[in-house]
């Protein structure tokens, strides 16, 4: 078998109203996704998707040609491709989508199968007020889920900790609440610093009191002795990070020195499927955690979803999710059915071969930038 060709769908959902995620300076008033898929001569297709694959074009040449099923030698030629251009990992994605097709099982199969469905945490995307996010917690809680995720602006702490009391209040001791203080990376042009250490320290101490499930990303993550603090300073509160890391060497250091208690690497915008594969393996040897973040699309949720169902991931999985600023028909609009957890808030790994992506070829057709 070899790849004949490569190809990019770019499409644009315009977001009417906008959605205001926490992270992003400016609300976004549109949502871009970009489908790879790989094209064979025995005519199986894969399809993956995640980052923007800007730049790809160059790289094309390195790939066509070559069997598909040489993975190994594909992760390998992205890792040099990454480094001269963007990031390729959907690539992979749309690789092991083949591999499934052509063997017949789902990817996590590949990987492990070691579950055949997960606990989804609903993550939530954008900064409301207590009285706000104690309503939805409501709502999240009648959908199925039994845990959630909220954000914490650096500037609005006292907000963002009267935030995650509510929900406690409102829901009780039977939910677990995860924070994010979003400060290990920033989207492009936000230069404002991180908060220092100890206000990290003086806010941890305070959601502690609440017994928040984890704390994620409260510093950059080039601190990793402030993060090992941390861990040091509160034995009741797991710490996680790792969601945008892009470097699978710089993670081995993180095990190695055991600064974190989750490690959330996202296949398709970190460090690929084969790799987040090894780094969780060795995270289960050392008793740790492997719960990737999954803020793309649906097919970029698949691929997370089988990676950390192969491997045993969780103990939960991240399931974007704040309606109605953010709903899994917006997330996957370029699917035929949305990606969605079931009435006892699990996900379950679809059992087609590959990644299980079913695209809505008209909404591809529809939202096509050209």
């Amino acid at each position: 078998m070899k790849i004949t060709d490569i190809t990019l769908d770019r499409l644009r959902l315009v977001l009417d109203p906008p959605f205001r995620a926490a992270w992003d300076p400016e609300p976004r008033r549109h949502f871009d996704a970009t489908i790879v898929r790989v094209h064979t001569d025995e005519g199986i297709t894969g399809i993956g998707s995640g980052d923007t694959m800007d730049g790809f074009d160059a790289f094309r040449p390195l790939f066509v040609g070559e069997d598909p099923l040489d993975i190994v030698r594909h992760v390998r030629a992205i890792e040099t491709a990454n480094f001269h251009g963007g990031v390729y990992w959907p690539l992979e994605a749309a690789l092991w989508d083949i591999i499934g097709k052509v063997h017949g099982r789902p990817v996590a199969e590949l990987f492990g199968n070691a579950a055949k469905q997960l606990p989804a945490y609903a993550s939530c995307g954008e900064l409301k007020s207590p009285q706000e996010r104690a309503a939805t917690a409501l709502r999240v809680r009648e959908a199925g889920f039994r845990a959630m995720k909220i954000r914490i602006d650096r500037n609005r702490i006292d907000e963002g900790v009267a935030a995650v009391r509510a929900v406690r209040e409102e829901l009780g001791p039977d939910f677990d609440i995860m924070v994010d203080l979003n400060q290990s990376w920033r989207m492009a042009g936000d230069t404002a610093p991180s908060s220092d250490l100890a206000t990290t320290r003086k806010t941890i101490a305070r959601l502690a009191e609440l017994d928040v499930f984890w704390i994620e990303e409260p510093l950059p993550y080039a601190d990793v002795e402030g993060y090992q603090r941390l861990r040091a300073e509160n034995p009741g509160v797991r710490i996680a990070a790792g969601e945008m890391h892009h470097s699978a060497t710089e993670l081995l250091r993180y095990l190695e020195q055991d600064v974190l208690d989750v490690y959330q690497m996202d296949v398709v915008l970190a460090v690929g499927m084969h790799r987040a594969r090894t780094l969780a393996e060795v995270a289960h040897l050392k008793h740790r955690h492997f719960t990737p973040h999954s803020w793309t699309n649906g097919i970029g949720v698949l691929a997370n979803l089988h990676v950390c169902a192969g491997v045993g991931g969780g103990p939960y999985f991240e399931f974007p999710y704040d309606p109605p600023g953010w709903t899994p028909q917006r997330r996957d609009f370029m699917l035929a059915e949305p990606v969605a957890v079931n009435a006892d808030g699990r996900i379950e790994v679809p059992r087609k071969p590959g990644l299980g992506v079913d695209l809505d070829e008209d909404a591809v057709d529809r939202w096509r930038v050209s």
